[in-house]
Order: C-alpha cells, then structure tokens, then sequence
C-alpha cells in the first residue's frame, strides 16, 4: 500500500474517532507530498521522495521544538511532541545507535575514510543508505566521533 493510500484511510479514521489532532497532522504530511509532487513535476513521489518530505517535516518540527524550549513554551511543546508521534509512525523503523555505528564503520572502510578531512565523503555515502531511518545530526556526531 502506497503512502497516500495509507494516509487516506487513516485520515478516513481519524475523521471517525474524532481525532482532530492526528486529523490535522495526517492533512499536513498529504499536502506536502502533494506540493511535492507539484514541484517535481510528477503525479506520483517515489518512495524515496516521500521519505524525503517525511524527514524534512521531523526536522522542522525538531527545530520548532528546540525553539520553543528556549522560549519555555510548554503548550507548544506537547502539541510538537505530539505531531512528532504522528509522522514518525508513518517513517520506517528507526536504525540503533549501534546499527548506525557498524554502518558508517563499514562505509569508512570501504571508502578509506580515516581522518577529519573525510566527513564530508562519509556523510556523503552514509546519508543514502540511512535515509529516513537515522536522523542526520546523530550520523554526524557519529562519523565525527568516529574520526576523530
């Protein structure tokens, strides 16, 4: 089942369980695969592509959440908390720090990466292979640690 099917149905549910939260959050995610697909210029995103706005709205709503701790705004807070809950359920299952760890220790080996000065090359061949399932900075303080 494609994600915009899976979207409609559980959109279709949250209409029914009165989930006006989830209701607004599913509605966001379609509208941006669907400006998406308007900008690329396609009818359907691949699956790649959809991961790709999948991980662009965690981030935003990761960076609204650092923001609104500064500001001590706990009633904004929850509720990104919450839209958080619902978009990860629609990402594949997050890798473990460790997975993560034999991963780019792999790359690097294959690449020949052993200093500070290949970040960049390792960032570059990690991020494909981890894409939706290992948020960007982890990876990065990873392969730095790793480095260094």
């Amino acid at each position: 089942m494609s994600l915009l099917d899976r979207l409609s149905g559980d959109m279709k549910e949250a209409m029914k369980n009165k989930e006006k939260e989830r209701l607004s959050v599913i509605r966001m995610i379609k509208a941006s695969l669907q400006n998406e697909a308007i900008k690329l210029g396609k009818k359907q995103l691949t699956d790649d592509e959809e991961l790709t706005v999948l991980s662009r709205e965690v981030k935003q709503r990761k960076d609204s959440l650092h923001e609104f701790e500064k500001a001590g705004r706990t009633d904004l807070i929850e509720k990104t908390k919450k839209e958080l809950t619902y978009i990860n359920a629609y990402l594949p299952e997050q890798l473990s720090e460790d997975e993560l760890k034999s991963i780019i220790e792999q790359t690097m080996a294959d690449i020949g990466a052993s200093s500070k000065a290949d970040i960049g090359k390792v960032m570059a061949a990690v991020m494909p292979k981890v894409k939706g399932k290992a948020d960007g900075a982890t990876v990065n303080r990873l392969v730095q640690r790793l480095l260094s």
